[in-house]
């Protein structure tokens, strides 16, 4: 039914059937505890079907949850929510991402809650998470990344060395033709090679031609 017709226990009439309400209003007076009974009782079944939902509802979930307990020292991500048309920790709408880390957890907060250790840079946010948005953090040694090492100089600069001729073409010119040489460089990747004169290269890298 209605939530009109549930409250007042009657249907909900519209200006068009007052005069028809005016009419009857002397046996509604009649009948008043009689109605107000009745929406006592349809009241008290409504909220045993939602008590009936709710507990069924619940039934369903209960299987699925899983306590989630974690120790002082433990790696966790954050989950966070990508609204659309803010910013997450630098990133915008759906291009956020749902979990950062991972961070060290400081201790327990509660039953439910944990203080985490996070960036500097993240200082205008609290520190304290509860447990549903944290997810365990599994150590994995493939997850390290190994930088290659560059070698600077006195100026903290250092110099591009080539590695490798990929490739080679002619550029033709309205005059002449140019050879190019692509090539990979040191401390780079293959999708970052450069096409350059090869007269060029010739005189400032002739070992690479030997």
């Amino acid at each position: 039914m209605a939530p009109h017709e549930a409250l007042y226990g009657r249907k909900y009439r519209s200006p068009l059937h007052w005069e028809e309400i005016r009419e009857k209003n002397a046996l509604a007076q009649a009948l008043g505890p009689e109605m107000t009974q009745k929406m006592i009782e349809d009241v008290k079944l409504i909220r045993e079907r939602m008590k009936q939902a709710q507990d069924r509802q619940k039934s369903y979930a209960d299987p699925k949850r899983k306590d989630i307990e974690f120790q002082v020292g433990d790696k966790v991500f954050v989950k966070i929510s990508p609204y659309k048309g803010m910013m997450r920790f630098g990133r915008k709408g759906k291009l956020a991402p749902r979990y950062i880390g991972p961070y060290e957890v400081l201790e327990k907060v509660g039953k439910i809650a944990y203080r985490l250790a996070l960036l500097a840079s993240m200082d205008r946010i609290h520190n304290v998470f509860h447990v549903f948005l944290l997810r365990k953090y599994v150590s994995d040694p493939l997850h390290i990344l190994q930088a290659n090492e560059v070698e600077l100089k006195d100026e903290l600069i250092y110099e591009e060395r080539p590695v490798q001729i990929l490739d080679r073409r002619i550029k033709e010119l309205r005059n002449k033709k140019v050879l190019l040489v692509k090539i990979l460089w040191r401390n780079h990747n293959v999708e970052e090679a450069t096409w350059e004169v090869e007269q060029d290269m010739k005189e400032r890298y002739p070992d690479l031609f030997n």
